[in-house]
């Protein structure tokens, strides 16, 4: 008898051993899947600005990207910008194609002579991949009545064509060279920043040889960094 109790004992034990083995295994796999699950829904790009949220993306963007003094590095010197906080978006804009280096492989495409010397496109075919990335988004125009063409102004570049609304490239930029300034462009294109130092080099690359179509003869590249 008592050994036919322990036999008994001994299956119920083995039974409740393997049933606490399925158990966790179903509960490990059960965990599994919620942090696959989990993970998921979490990975996601944090540049993911396009031309349907390009206002909401920016606003957000420049609020935790505050910084509003760059620098352009070129072959002739460097030239010190400071970025408008009352343009926000055109600001964060300008910000952010920074921090993501695009501006790095862009060139100083166009020099019109004793008028502007503009930037922020090329041939390498990075510089094309990144305007495609983003879906080629322009933004709507910020003009201000304080923020005028004067010598050393920074705007940014829009197509005059079938543009009536104004909207800036949010890629290309200008910055006028005419010591007067370029007043006819006030409320045509938004003016978002200024040089506060370069001007020496401003002028450098306003002599350099260029082709009919004012694209210089040999490349003015550029390299952005954010200051502060």
């Amino acid at each position: 008898m008592k050994f036919f109790l322990r036999c008994l004992f001994l299956i119920a034990l083995i039974a409740f051993s393997q049933c606490k083995d399925e158990n966790k295994s179903v509960e490990k796999n059960t965990l599994t899947l919620k942090n696959k699950k989990v993970k998921k829904e979490i990975v996601k790009a944090w540049d993911s600005l396009n031309s349907h949220n390009t206002e909401a993306f920016l606003t957000e963007f420049g609020k935790q990207n505050p910084e509003t003094i760059v620098e352009i590095t070129t072959e002739f010197g460097k030239i010190k910008l400071r970025l408008f906080e009352d343009v926000p978006i055109h600001r964060a804009n300008f910000i952010f194609l920074t921090k993501i280096k695009y501006f790095n492989t862009t060139v100083f495409y166009r020099i019109a002579k004793n008028f502007v010397i503009q930037g922020g496109n090329s041939d390498e075919m990075y510089t094309q991949k990144e305007r495609r990335k983003y879906g080629n988004y322009l933004l709507k125009p910020e003009f201000r009545k304080n923020r005028k063409h004067k010598y050393g102004a920074l705007a940014a570049a829009r197509q005059w064509d079938n543009n009536p609304n104004k909207l800036s490239s949010p890629f290309e930029f200008y910055i006028v060279q005419k010591r007067s300034g370029a007043h006819h462009l006030d409320n045509e294109h938004t003016v978002f920043g200024e040089v506060i130092s370069g001007f020496d080099t401003m002028t450098k690359i306003s002599k350099v040889k260029v082709g009919v179509d004012e694209w210089p003869i040999d490349d003015v590249k550029m390299h952005i960094e954010i200051i502060e």
